[in-house]
């Protein structure tokens, strides 16, 4: 099939990459001259371990290619993928005035007739206004689909093509047909909707698995307080079918570019038909507070005095292998030491160019390896589980501190890495663990 996918972000630069690999012909379209002057010469301007290489097999292959003439990609092809951007606005609800415009330029090249499909996350009922803006800029015959994503950052290639499922939102079966017969050599799991329910089920999704992250998170801060362990908790509650061990992990709360936005923005949804969505409300609530556990940890190590003290932070990316810091624990956690009259030092094997660009936060050293940001500090917070820092020998970790003071927020480290060392140790929602102040636990009467 000729396909033209518009927007080179995490979302369009990895679909049209994977419908390539399936023996397509792909046109991904972006108006930033610069990052298409990247991927023709070979480059990818996103961290997606696996994406180069797919990438550059098709291009040699001339099934695929880069370009920032859109009109010219929309004449070649018979379904368009739109994948632009929908960033929240201050409200929370998601901004539609880049899709708005790439509807329009569509609309404005077509030479026949063209499947329309929305990958961009968007507000129920946005395709079919999208469709009444198309109608309004052209003559040509077309179709509108909706095709919600499902991609993790860090494992984009392997969700793309072997999903769990494809939602398909249609009014025509044609037009459903087509998607489906693009989408079968991917998985036989396809689920054909109306438009608006595949909206919902992107931002149900996303909101479902927020809310058993936060839940965990709770649940880890109970156990915290009575003494239980989290990860013994989670692995229990993970064999129950009903429930599944997936996003059962406790630690510093979500990030990224998707959950954030979307839970906020269903809530705007909800919003809008007048219901009020206080299970989400919640959930958002937890998770903006757990990150803060990090700085309480360290407050109460050091007796609510932070200033002077050197504090090491490994991870500024939201999650391992991706170079993403939208909505990182990181950039509050450091940003209120900062503020506070600490000496930050901070590395991500991957994500520090990101992160520095970004946030611009004044007065942190930024380290070249983890081992030389932990050098003399305090204490150390792990925020981000990258293989470099859990395979790290603890006993040399110690040996180069100041204090052997560790925080880790995402709990890699077990009781048997800490053996044979001194360190003082805080994770998440496993008291057992912390070899610091010890709480006393409350007797529990029944």
């Amino acid at each position: 099939m000729n396909i033209t996918v518009i927007g080179t972000g995490y979302v369009g630069l990895v679909s049209g990459v994977c419908y390539a690999e399936l023996g397509n012909h792909v046109i991904c379209v972006d108006k930033d001259a610069d990052k298409i002057d990247m991927l023709n010469a070979g480059g990818i301007p996103i961290y997606e371990p696996g994406l180069k290489e797919l990438a550059t097999a098709s291009r040699e292959a001339g099934r695929l290619s880069f370009t920032t003439d859109l009109p010219e990609a929309i004449r070649r092809s018979d379904i368009i993928i739109l994948a632009v951007g929908t960033p929240p606005l201050p409200s929370g609800e998601a901004n539609l005035a880049y899709i708005n415009q790439a509807a329009i330029e569509i609309a404005e090249a077509m030479n026949g007739y063209k499947i329309i499909a929305v990958k961009s996350t968007v507000p129920v009922g946005t395709n079919e206004r999208l469709a009444i803006l198309i109608k309004s800029h052209t003559k040509e015959r077309f179709d509108s689909i909706s095709l919600p994503e499902f991609l993790r950052e860090g494992s984009a290639i392997e969700d793309t093509l072997h999903p769990d499922r494809i939602i398909i939102g249609a009014n025509c079966q044609s037009a459903a047909d087509t998607m489906m017969l693009l989408h079968e050599p991917l998985t036989k799991h396809i689920v054909v909707t109306d438009i608006r329910s595949a909206e919902m089920i992107k931002y149900a999704s996303n909101a479902f698995l927020a809310t058993k992250i936060s839940f965990i998170n709770e649940i880890a801060n109970i156990c915290e307080k009575v003494g239980a362990d989290v990860t013994q908790v989670a692995e229990g509650m993970g064999y129950d079918r009903r429930i599944g061990p997936s996003f059962l992990k406790a630690g510093i709360g979500y990030g990224g570019s998707c959950f954030p936005k979307d839970t906020s923005a269903l809530i705007q949804i909800a919003g809008h038909v007048d219901y009020e969505f206080k299970l989400l409300r919640s959930v958002v609530e937890v998770n903006q507070d757990q990150r803060w556990s990090v700085i309480r940890k360290l407050e109460t190590i050091f007796s609510g005095e932070l200033r002077g003290k050197t504090i090491a932070v490994w991870g500024l990316a939201f999650k391992p292998n991706t170079d993403d810091v939208r909505d990182s624990p990181a950039v509050e956690i450091i940003r209120h030491l900062v503020e506070n009259g600490v000496k930050v030092k901070a590395y991500d094997p991957i994500a520090m160019s990101n992160f520095r660009t970004i946030y611009n936060i004044e007065n942190v050293e930024w380290c070249d390896q983890a081992l030389e940001t932990a050098k003399g500090a305090d204490a150390l917070c792990l925020l981000t589980e990258w293989d470099e820092f859990t395979t790290v020998d603890l006993g040399q970790l110690q040996a180069i501190m100041k204090q052997p003071i560790l925080i880790d927020g995402r709990n890699v480290f077990k009781e048997e890495n800490l053996l044979g060392t001194d360190f003082i140790y805080y994770s998440v929602g496993r008291p057992s663990l912390n070899q610091g102040v010890k709480q006393q636990m409350p007797v529990l009467l029944f």
